[in-house]
């Protein structure tokens, strides 16, 4: 077994996006998943982007956004919605609410998100 506290949980961020890495392989042996909770402020944006060989999964737990997918399409996702992305899907994600956006993301195999972020913290 493992317990990850609240102290382990490093926060890696962007201009108006913050990336909680619940597990992942700085704070977790496992071999299979990375768990991250993320943060977008009002009018925050992922760009668009590919994972090679990882498929994630996406659980909206609060506010309403734009997916961001290939070919330029665009399809509203919303606290309660789950979406997959098979390996090589474009995606990424806009907050066009008047909230702020969050959602869970598991990703297998794992990957370690540091090289996608400016600002890391404890």
């Amino acid at each position: 077994m493992e317990f990850i506290s609240k102290e382990k949980i490093v926060e890696l961020s962007n201009p108006g996006v913050v990336s909680r890495q619940l597990l992942n392989s700085d704070n977790s042996q496992s071999k299979r998943v990375t768990i991250t909770e993320v943060h977008l402020e009002i009018g925050a944006t992922q760009p668009r982007h590919t994972h090679d060989t990882s498929e994630q999964i996406w659980y909206a737990t609060k506010g309403v956004g734009k997916l961001l997918l290939a070919d330029n399409k665009e399809m509203t996702f919303k606290a309660g919605d789950v979406v997959r992305f098979a390996d090589k899907d474009i995606h990424g994600l806009l907050n066009n609410g008047d909230t702020e956006f969050v959602y869970i993301s598991v990703t297998a195999p794992p990957i370690h998100f540091g090289y996608a972020y400016n600002n890391k913290q404890i």
